[in-house]
């Protein structure tokens, strides 16, 4: 018994401090988006679209958000309405009132298409006749809100640092009990997969974005093939990110200048969301999903459990090496609970928000073999993004 805890507390002392030491920095969250570089000499035509499928409790002050930018230069704003059933459109067209916006509608889902990545097509093919000059497309959920400024800093990285895609992991809701107890985690989580220092490092293949606010240059866009190059894409930020990147330059940041509206007040809105593209981002791979579930339990509750059993057993080798993992897990997730207002102690519940992660993996690998797939906003999506079944 003291040999095998000996084992497990040497490999999971041994998987921390290689993420700590040897993946980027990823815990850090140091990658921030500020007032980088001095204005343009003229500042570039921007067009921001915005998809929304059944939003009508949020589009209106995300809408009035994009319109509130103190940018210098043109902005047009389109807001494509996806088929919604509750007042969406009523109310995006009540929030765009004002002169430089339009309301659209994205028309009858094409087969082989996602929802959302249809509906930005259909933003992109509108605004080129309507703005046929913007440099920019500003792809903004209809969730999001951005605080005056937010444009106007991210078009000074991208034109400071010449980048063709630049992107922030908004700020997201921390207030329900469920909310406090997933969120921070989602966000460390997609740190470590995505190591946001290697993304931004061109020397590295690295590559993603968080959609809920890209700026996306146009030409770049062109230059992947349009949108329809990823249209069955369901993790769609991440796959655009990819095809920008392989010849061009990006960055990812965390914003303090963007939030989103959405409030996940129960563990099921959370669950869904997460249920949607878990099994897809493990390739729809079986073994994949069992190599996922051993990792995250070797390195979320290995730690906890060989240390109380080493402590009973008197193995005191291994509660060294699982004190020392532990210690490594807390400092790591710090930087995180910081950029969520929530207090060093939290690190304490990661692990049982990585139980909680693991079932929803689970569950999305359930959903795929029963043949519904990822279910959002009412839609199931199969292997690959396309659309399976819409009710």
């Amino acid at each position: 018994m003291i040999g095998l805890l000996n084992i497990l507390a040497l490999l999971t002392l041994m998987a921390w401090l290689y993420l700590i030491l040897g993946h980027g920095g990823f815990w850090r969250a140091t990658e921030r988006l500020g007032d980088f570089g001095p204005d343009p000499a003229q500042w570039p035509g921007i067009v921001a679209v915005v998809p929304a499928r059944n939003e009508e409790a949020v589009i209106g002050d995300a809408a009035a958000s994009l319109l509130a930018q103190d940018y210098p230069g043109a902005l047009t704003v389109i807001i494509v309405d996806d088929n919604s059933d509750d007042g969406t459109r009523a109310a995006a067209v009540n929030a765009t009132s004002e002169h430089g916006s339009h309301v659209i509608d994205a028309g009858p889902l094409v087969a082989g298409w996602t929802g959302k990545l249809w509906a930005l097509a259909r933003g992109v093919e509108d605004a080129k006749t309507r703005c046929s000059d913007a440099k920019y497309f500003w792809f903004s959920d209809a969730d999001i809100a951005h605080e005056p400024g937010n444009l106007r800093r991210l078009v000074r990285k991208a034109e400071s640092d010449d980048l063709d895609l630049v992107s922030l992991m908004v700020g997201l809701g921390c207030k329900s009990f469920w909310e406090r107890l997933l969120i921070p985690a989602f966000v460390f989580y997609f740190q470590k997969l995505y190591p946001f220092p290697w993304v931004n490092d061109p020397a590295r293949r690295t590559a993603a974005a968080a959609g809920g606010c890209v700026l996306l240059r146009a030409e770049a866009l062109e230059r992947i093939g349009g949108l329809g190059a990823i249209r069955g894409e369901l993790i769609d930020d991440c796959a655009l990110a990819r095809a920008v990147k392989d010849g061009g330059a990006i960055w990812l940041g965390h914003g303090e200048t963007a939030r989103s509206l959405r409030d996940y007040q129960s563990l099921g809105a959370i669950w869904s969301m997460v249920a949607r593209t878990a099994f897809h981002q493990l390739g729809y791979s079986t073994p994949m999903l069992a190599g996922c579930v051993l990792a995250m339990a070797l390195v979320y509750g290995a730690p906890l459990v060989v240390f109380a059993l080493a402590a009973f057993e008197g193995a005191w080798l291994a509660l060294i090496m699982a004190g020392l993992a532990w210690g490594l897990m807390t400092l790591a997730y710090g930087p995180t609970l910081k950029l969520y207002g929530r207090p060093w102690g939290a690190a304490l519940a990661l692990p049982v928000a990585a139980a909680f992660y693991v079932l929803m993996t689970v569950a999305s690998a359930n959903q795929y073999w029963r043949g519904r797939g990822g279910a959002w906003k009412s839609r199931h999506h199969g292997a690959g993004g396309a659309v399976a079944k819409e009710p």
